[in-house]
This record gives structure tokens, C-alpha cells and sequence, in this order.
């Protein structure tokens, strides 16, 4: 479920008309419904009351202080895979002490940053990794809790860019060699192993590859505590899918139930790592129609978002729902493809759509975009990142403003040997 829906034939975001977002911040614009996010994060946090279990949002689906700061608030913490993320989420007020710190390649600073501030706990993901955050400990006179991402070779079943948990992607190590890791662990100074983490991909809709996997790790987790390990926690990671399309994923309660069955009586703590199933669905792209001609079997709708704005079609052939503003229930549909105005072929948005006649200065929703939407966005053809606007009800502020021309221009440097006026 989401807030964004018609009422009076406009696309509402909570109480807020879009085609009033997009007069008063231009297009394109990524809006963000707060009611949304926060409901999503509820019923996670409901599913999962009755047990030892904490919520760790990751930040990589969307890093906007706004967004993070209104989850922390209602009890997240966050899931972090770099010092700029690590840095987002206290500047969004999240305690050092609620914050995970994933990823396959944290460098030495990264590492000795986030051990001087105390975060809660490293998923290391390589023995050099290990050896790199021992000393790095022993050196500040500090102890570093840490999981072991373990690889459990599980194929998630979802897209191949973004599955994580198969021998062959780069995350983890392989669950068959954590025993003796574990080992080599607790004898290096400054680490105190606490947990074993696991992630296994996103956008999944399926409960049987989360299942096979949970099972692995529980039994891993069992086998250290045999071993005189005095591990807590077991770090479950994210990846639950959402419904862009006509997906039908497993509900956060499904999921919970699944989790406790298999963990039921181990002991464990439990950690959760969602991030696109609590925002996917709380974002749109707001776009306005440039031009419109003909093409060969459908029309094309130019419009002004693109790519560089979005880059999930292009990137993994991810279908978003694309709605116009105004509601047009009874004209006749048309199949077009919506592109952007980038010098890329792969600029489509929207593949042979069924949508109402469009013309130029018409709006139009891209829906299902609060995740990897502006958080992967770029300035390709020197284009401004475009804002973002948080609604609350019927409030609205850009949480990130547009960027200037000026701006994207100040960011480079010309030498010296060719700024001279005199060599001209």
C-alpha cells in the first residue's frame, strides 16, 4: 500500500497535488510520501515485536537525511557500506550504537572512522578485511564486534545484478570455511566476533531461497556457540522484493513467520536490513512531457527525466509503472515509449506503454521510484541532479534542492596551463 492516489482525477502524494510539487519545484522532481515509508516500517517492526528483533535501515536504497532522519525517528537504525553513508545517518541522528556497517571493500580509513566512533558492529566480508580491522583496532586501543557476512551459495532467484548470496558474486566468505575464520577471529586482538550476518539479494519474491539460507546460517551459528563462541546475534540482511509490476512477494508478517519458525527457540537475536520495501513504493518521478512523434509500431513521449535521473530501466531492464497526473479514464489508450532527451538509445524509461494521448507540458508519475532512484542518479550530458520533496500530509519542503548549472560547472577545476589568459 502507498499514498499516492486520485482524487478529483489528480495524483495526490498524502494530501498534496502532484501537478502542484511540480509548480512549485519544477519537473523532473522525485516526491517522497512520509506516510509511506513510516507504514512500511511499521509493519515490519509489528511483525517482528514479539521477538528480539531490531530494524536497520539500509541506507544504499535511499540516503536523504530527511528519509533516514524520519525512520530513525520512529526507531530504525541503519545499515551503512561506506563513511559517506556512515556520515549520513549520524548527521540523521542515528546513534553510532544503532549502526551496522556492511560492504565488500571498506577501506583502512573507513574501518578506523567507524571503530573511533563505536558503531555497533562490522560485517566483515574477507580474511584481509579481518586482519586490516585487527590492527587498525589494536592501534586505538580498541575492540571491534564483528559478524561474518558468510556466502551460503543460496541463489535468490532474482535479477543477476543484484543477486549476492551464490558462490561466484563477490559478497561474503563461503559458510564452509567461517568455522575456521571464526577461529583465526577470536584470536586476533582488538575483534570480538558477536554475530554471523548473511545477504542474499534483492527484490526478492520468494520465501524459499531466504528459508534455505536462514537455515545455514542458524545452523553455523549453533555449531560456534558449540565451540565456545559467544556469538548473539544472527544479521538476516534485507532484500525483500516489492510489487513494481504484477510481482506478489511475500508480505513482511509472511516473512516474520517464516523467520521465527526457523529460528524458534536458537536463542538468537535477531537483524533486519530492509531498505527498498520500506521506500520503493514511497517515491515517484515527476515528468513533464517535452514533445511527442511518431515512431515505427508506437509514438514516443520526450520527456524530461531521463536516464541519468533513473537509471533502473536502462541498467536492469526495470519496469515502473508510468501514470499520468491527470487522470483520463476515458480516452483511448496508445501505446508509446517514454524516453528522455539523453544522447543514449537506452534512454527509455518506459517500454510500448499503454497510456492516453499525450502532448507536450503534460504530467506524468514514475511510479514505485523511492529506491535506487536519486540515490544512483548522475549529471551524464551535464545535466543538474534534479531535487527531492518530502510530503508529510499536506506538507511538502524540498529536502534537496535542484541543482544549479553553476553549480555542476563549479564542481571542476581548470590548471593553470590552461587558464592562462596570456598563452592564448
Amino acid at each position: 500500500m502507498d499514498h499516492f492516489a486520485y482524487r478529483g482525477g489528480r495524483l495526490m502524494a498524502e494530501e498534496v497535488a502532484l501537478d502542484d510539487i511540480a509548480a512549485a519545484y519544477g519537473t523532473p522532481v522525485y516526491v517522497y510520501s512520509s506516510a509511506t515509508m513510516l507504514r512500511h516500517y511499521r509493519v515490519m517492526a509489528e511483525a517482528f515485536a514479539d521477538v528480539d528483533a531490531a530494524i536497520y535501515y539500509a541506507l544504499k536504497a535511499n540516503d536523504n537525511l530527511a528519509v533516514v532522519r524520519t525512520l530513525a525517528r520512529a526507531g530504525a537504525g541503519a545499515d551503512v557500506v561506506s563513511l559517506g553513508e556512515l556520515r549520513k545517518a549520524l548527521a540523521a541522528r542515528v546513534r553510532p550504537e544503532r549502526i551496522v556497517f556492511s560492504g565488500v571493500g571498506k577501506t583502512a580509513a573507513e574501518l578506523a572512522a567507524a571503530l573511533a566512533l563505536g558503531i555497533m558492529q562490522f560485517n566483515v566480508e574477507s580474511v584481509q578485511e579481518l586482519d586490516s580491522l585487527s590492527a587498525i583496532a589494536a592501534a586505538q586501543g580498541r575492540v571491534a564486534p564483528i559478524a561474518l557476512r558468510v556466502n551460503p551459495d543460496v541463489d535468490a532467484k532474482t535479477h543477476a545484478k543484484i543477486t549476492t548470496g551464490k558462490k561466484e558474486n563477490k559478497f561474503g566468505v563461503p559458510i564452509g570455511e567461517a568455522m575456521a575464520l571464526y577461529a583465526r577471529a577470536a584470536r586476533l586482538p582488538g575483534i570480538q566476533p558477536v554475530a554471523v550476518a548473511v545477504h542474499i539479494g534483492s527484490q526478492l519474491t520468494s520465501l524459499a531461497p531466504y528459508e534455505a539460507a536462514f537455515r545455514k546460517v542458524l545452523a553455523l551459528g549453533q555449531a560456534l556457540r558449540a565451540a565456545g563462541h559467544d556469538i548473539r546475534r544472527l544479521d538476516l540482511g534485507g532484500g525483500l522484493g516489492i510489487r513494481y509490476r504484477n510481482e506478489t512477494p511475500p508480505s513482511p508478517a509472511r516473512y516474520a513467520a517464516m523467520v521465527k519458525r526457523v529460528t524458534r527457540g536458537a536463542g538468537f537475536g535477531l537483524m533486519l536490513e530492509p531498505g527498498r520495501m520500506i521506500v520503493g513504493n514511497a517515491g515517484v518521478l515527476l515528468t513533464r512531457v517535452i514533445y511527442t512523434k511518431p515512431g515505427v509500431g508506437q509514438g514516443f513521449a520526450i520527456v524530461d527525466a531521463a536516464m541519468n535521473d533513473l537509471i533502473r530501466p536502462p541498467l536492469y531492464d526495470a519496469f515502473h509503472e508510468v501514470v499520468p497526473v491527470r487522470q483520463r479514464n476515458r480516452a483511448k489508450r496508445q501505446r508509446v515509449e517514454v524516453v528522455g532527451p539523453i544522447c543514449e538509445s537506452g534512454d527509455v524509461l518506459a517500454h510500448r506503454r499503454m497510456l492516453p494521448p499525450l502532448n507536450p507540458g503534460d504530467l506524468l508519475a514514475i511510479r514505485s521510484a523511492g529506491a535506487y532512484g536519486a540515490v544512483m542518479a548522475s549529471s551524464y550530458n551535464a545535466r543538474p541532479l534534479v531535487p527531492e520533496v518530502l510530503v508529510d500530509g499536506p506538507r511538502h519542503a524540498a529536502v534537496r534542492p535542484r541543482q544549479s548549472i553553476d553549480a555542476l560547472l563549479a564542481l571542476d577545476r581548470m590548471p593553470d596551463w590552461l587558464d592562462s589568459r596570456a598563452a592564448e
